[in-house]
């Protein structure tokens, strides 16, 4: 579920696909792969990620694990409680 935390970071930052990936420097459909789980993005970009969201690679490896364990969930619930403990997390981490 990597691919669908950072769709999640984005979409939470109100950033566009073409914005990321002109930023990143990456194609748009390479994004858009990485956030259908069809590729797993490199550490390279999960850094550029990371670099651009004002995060650290490891919050959001934590943040897909976090949604990898309530796949038994309604996907809106698991999304909106993960989604919460993100936040709840990024403030503890910048804080």
């Amino acid at each position: 579920m990597l691919g669908e935390a950072l769709r999640l970071i984005r979409v939470f930052h109100d950033c566009k696909v073409t914005e990321l990936a002109k930023a990143l420097k990456i194609s748009p459909g390479y994004i858009s792969e990485i956030e259908n789980n069809i590729k797993e993005p490199s550490m390279d970009t999960l850094k550029k990620y990371a670099e651009y969201f004002k995060t650290s690679v490891s919050a959001i490896i934590f943040f897909s694990e976090e949604l990898d364990k309530d796949k038994g969930k309604t996907t809106k619930s698991a999304i909106r409680h993960k989604l919460i403990k993100f936040l709840q997390f990024m403030e503890n981490a910048t804080s």
